[in-house]
């Protein structure tokens, strides 16, 4: 019988475990290495002498460093590497049977990574496939959820299983991402899992129930408790469903959980609010509640309650609600209806009222020059009028709200204004937007250099055209003839020469006391009215628009037309070029910041309250209201509890990149947007991770709209970023110590780092060529003592891997990331005894002065306890040590360090 190892003499299989186990226990790494390779080569029959250690000693051991099994294991893929002839072939076929066998039954509690290797090294996809489904069911029985999942997943043979055994644990277990993964895929295994979540979220389903009665063994932590709720399930369902491809129609206790707080939302914007139009408020009300009885009949109640019992009869009877469902009141109030509240009336009239006209611009236009475009016919004149060379052209659109949905926006409406004629694109009409020409006709408007399209943020319009033409993405739109109205506007507030005696008795900033702001405050500054924005949060998806929605619409677009021609006849009144052109994105144009005394607080002084933290981006509200929209505390509102910053999660729009940079720096968890990403990216991040949006500006309105209440903060951006970190922190109470300063890297905001010595990175620096090999030769670095390394101030705080992740070769750690040796001064090296990298990215830190400046900075938000107060604040500052209790550290081995 011919040996799988061509090369052994014979060595005793157990005193090759005996002196491995040995060396791993005196943390002789290097040795070990050495040993193992040439061990396995000595061997008889390596591969069962792998599977018997394996067998012996525990994947999962609670001792520092790496587990002796999967170490093993490690050495033993590398030795494997320069023998390829050792396979399961060169032994009979009965042997390597039995093989198999014991390395399917090492699978129930194995390390992931541990799993591929063996399924490799013993060819478990050779095996029969009852044996498989066979193991794969003993594992379930044993409740070893998550290797049955991952064997199944490695083999492909979830289709084999009965989806919700295997995902209902894992979701108990907090582990809905290894569920996904479960059934990504499979088609009807997917559908499966959105219809199980969806049938979590009906109000009479108790996850407790379903625990006792099926799984008992199971044990949920707060975690998993959270993310069983049904707020937390019908985001999980609505994010798979659109991550699947399956129909939201499929969902129907999410959906319907969503339209009723889509109802609560509504309310609350009409009556308490009171932001919202009658007729905005009418067509999304009709539109959210569709056909849904007991929706019909909770708007009824809710009525009643805020409305009287008039408007609750008055939405009865146009849903012609049964009359044993209604409160006794309605249907008492709806034997007093008059015939025209039972009608409801829309009588429009192009012209509005005299006081509105006074109060808002109005378009000098009449109803008959509002061409509707949609049909291909249509959009040939349209065709043939803007794309004249020599053309101007206001260009606007509009969509229809989300309240939260997390599918994509689509475009209803596209409008396209000239000087004397302004064209609706309906988008929303049955084949016109996917109409070869409709596109063609775009791509030709916005590639078009002799025609000016003249926008008021058209980087986000443009955007939120990709939902409608998928084919966007491969091919974009080629953009030429460009000007947007928003960096001129940066312009004009960065100058503050806005022309007062023709334009207003005031020159009006944002931050100040008026209410406008965008597009409205840039119409309001150059041509002295603002824009009636009440049709904003229109249903744009709904047919036919209503005659107020097209004069809103209209105005939009020709207003843009109307502020180019001021600003181009006098710019230098408004600080600008004679070329408005040459104002291009990337100019940095910000309000300079108002002086205000040091540490000024928020006057509250009747409704002239001023807040120049930010902006205001609703209507005229309480006091109290103002407060919370400014990110401050009211003095009837008790202050939040206190917030460690590791707790504190939250996305920043890509206005705020210093901001985010500031947080982190104070140990918060920060995700921050970059230059090219939109900002509806936020809510996605804020809904899918149950972060807090930190914006400014404009896309605040959008996307508060899209999370929670609470869940969205506008600060102004005319602020320095130490300033607004400092507001955040007030605003949430965040107790900030000396521990949190610098617990998280400021590039890519993980907590984990490794802890390397001097003598580490000047082997890695000479490995690497940085350093010849007879540089820094009086710094020891072959035999020194162990050595304690004490933590860094913000240790605790942080998570600590182990040296053994990392790659010896290639410095690397297991995600990819190589340590950034090339950024370290060589001066420094020999003055610096301990630096820590991220493993994540692998930016290397040491202790230095930083941290004084930094605590400097922020001192009237830093706790400092009495212990603090002891310890030196200079570079050789580290945690203090409690009486009685043994201070953490990490040693660092001879062998551990010549590993490099």
């Amino acid at each position: 019988m011919s040996h799988p190892n061509p090369d052994a003499n014979g060595l005793d299989p157990a005193a090759l475990r005996i002196q491995l186990y040995e060396l791993w226990r005196r943390n002789d790494l290097q040795r070990l290495h050495l040993e193992a390779q040439e061990g396995f080569s000595k061997l008889d029959d390596p591969l069962d002498t792998l599977l018997t250690t394996l067998e012996c000693y525990p994947t999962q051991q609670k001792v520092r460093g790496p587990s002796f099994a999967p170490l093993i294991f490690k050495e033993f893929q590398k030795w494997l590497q320069e023998h390829p002839q050792v396979t399961l072939t060169s032994i009979p076929e009965k042997k390597a049977t039995a093989l198999k066998h014991r390395a399917l039954l090492l699978l129930n509690d194995a390390q992931t990574n541990f799993v591929d290797g063996i399924i490799q090294i013993y060819q478990l996809t050779t095996l029969d496939p009852d044996t498989q489904r066979l193991h794969i069911t003993k594992l379930l029985g044993l409740k070893c959820y998550k290797a049955a999942a991952v064997f199944s997943m490695k083999l492909n043979l979830q289709n084999e299983l009965y989806m919700e055994e295997v995902c209902i644990p894992l979701i108990f277990q907090d582990k809905l991402s290894l569920a996904e993964s479960f059934v990504t895929g499979h088609a009807l295994l997917q559908q499966q899992l959105v219809t199980l979540l969806d049938s979590w979220c009906h109000p009479n389903f108790s996850v407790k129930d379903m625990m006792s009665k099926r799984f008992p063994h199971l044990s949920m932590s707060k975690q998993s408790l959270v993310q069983t709720q049904p707020k937390m399930l019908s985001k999980h369902v609505f994010r798979l469903a659109e991550k699947f491809d399956i129909d939201q129609s499929s969902c129907p206790n999410a959906l319907r959980r969503r339209r009723m707080n889509t109802l609560r939302f509504l309310m609350f914007k009409r009556f308490v609010n009171k932001s919202m139009t009658d007729e905005n408020w009418s067509d999304h009300i009709q539109t959210v509640l569709a056909d849904d009885l007991e929706l019909q009949i909770l708007l009824v109640e809710m009525l009643l309650y805020h409305g009287g019992p008039e408007q609750a009869a008055q939405w009865s009877l146009r849903y012609n609600l049964p009359m044993h469902r209604l409160p006794s009141a309605v249907w008492n109030a709806q034997q007093n209806l008059s015939p025209e509240l039972i009608n409801f009336p829309r009588d429009e009239e192009w012209v509005p009222s005299e006081a509105h006209c006074r109060k808002f611009y109005q378009v000098p236009l009449t109803q008959e020059n509002v061409q509707h475009v949609d049909t291909p016919e249509a959009l040939q004149s349209c065709r043939d009028l803007l794309l004249k060379d020599g053309s101007v052209v206001g260009v606007d659109m509009e969509w229809q709200p989300t309240f939260g949905c997390v599918s994509s926006q689509k475009v209803a409406l596209i409008q396209l204004a000239t000087f004397d004629r302004v064209f609706l694109l309906d988008l929303c009409a049955n084949g016109f937007c996917q109409h070869p020409e409709t596109i063609a006709f775009i791509r030709s408007l916005f590639s078009r250099q002799n025609v000016l399209k003249v926008g008021y943020g058209m980087a986000g319009d443009l955007k939120c055209l990709v939902p409608n033409w998928p084919q966007l993405v491969e091919e974009p739109l080629k953009r030429d003839g460009m000007l947007d109205l928003l960096y001129v506007h940066r312009k004009i507030q960065c100058s503050r020469k806005v022309n007062t005696a023709q334009r207003g008795p005031r020159e009006v900033l944002v931050g100040e006391d008026s209410s406008e702001k965008g597009l409205s405050l840039l119409v309001q500054q150059v041509l002295g009215k603002a824009l009636d924005k009440t049709e904003q949060m229109s249903n744009w998806e709904r047919r036919p628009l209503r005659l107020s929605q097209i004069r809103y619409a209209v105005t939009d677009a020709y207003c843009l037309l109307d502020v180019y021609s001021a600003l181009s006849l006098n710019p230098t009144d408004f600080g600008l070029p004679s070329d408005l052109r040459s104002l291009r994105q990337d100019e940095k144009n910000r309000v300079p910041k108002e002086k205000h005394p040091k540490n000024q607080k928020f006057k509250h002084t009747g409704l002239k309250e001023e807040c120049q933290g930010a902006q205001w981006v609703s209507p005229p509200c309480s006091d109290t209201e103002k407060g919370r929209l400014c990110g401050e505390n009211t003095p009837q509102d008790p202050p939040p509890p206190p917030l460690a910053p590791q707790d504190l999660r939250v996305v920043c729009d890509n206005m705020l990149q210093g901001l985010g940079r500031y947080l982190r720096c104070l140990g918060v968890d920060v995700v921050i947007l970059e230059n090219t990403d939109d900002h509806r990216v936020a809510a996605k991040l804020a809904q899918d991770e149950y972060r807090i949006i930190l914006t400014c500006g404009q896309p605040y309105q959008t996307l508060r709209s899209q999370v929670g209440e609470g869940r969205c903060l506008s600060l102004d951006c005319s602020e320095k970023a130490r300033e607004q970190a400092v507001r955040v922190l007030k605003h949430f109470n965040v107790r900030l110590t000396p521990r949190d300063i610098f617990s998280r890297c400021q590039a890519c905001n993980s907590d984990q780092y490794v802890a390397l010595t001097r003598n580490d990175i000047i082997r890695m620096l000479k490995q690497k060529g940085f350093l010849q090999a007879t540089d820094m030769s009086s710094t020891p670095c072959e035999e020194e003592p162990i050595e304690e390394l004490e933590l860094p101030r913000y240790g605790p705080q942080c998570h600590w891997a182990s040296l053994s992740d990392l790659d010896p070769v290639t410095l690397s750690f297991p995600g990819g990331a190589p340590i950034q040796l090339h950024t370290l001064p060589l001066t420094l090296v020999p003055k610096v005894p301990h630096y820590f990298v991220c493993t994540r990215c692998g930016k290397v830190f040491w202790e230095g002065s930083h941290f004084g400046r930094v605590v400097s900075m922020f001192q009237e938000v830093l706790h400092i306890t009495d212990e603090d107060r002891e310890q030196p604040q200079d570079q050789n500052y580290s945690p203090p040590k409690k009486p009685g209790k043994k201070q953490k550290s990490f040693k660092l081995s001879n062998a551990t360090k010549k590993r490099f």
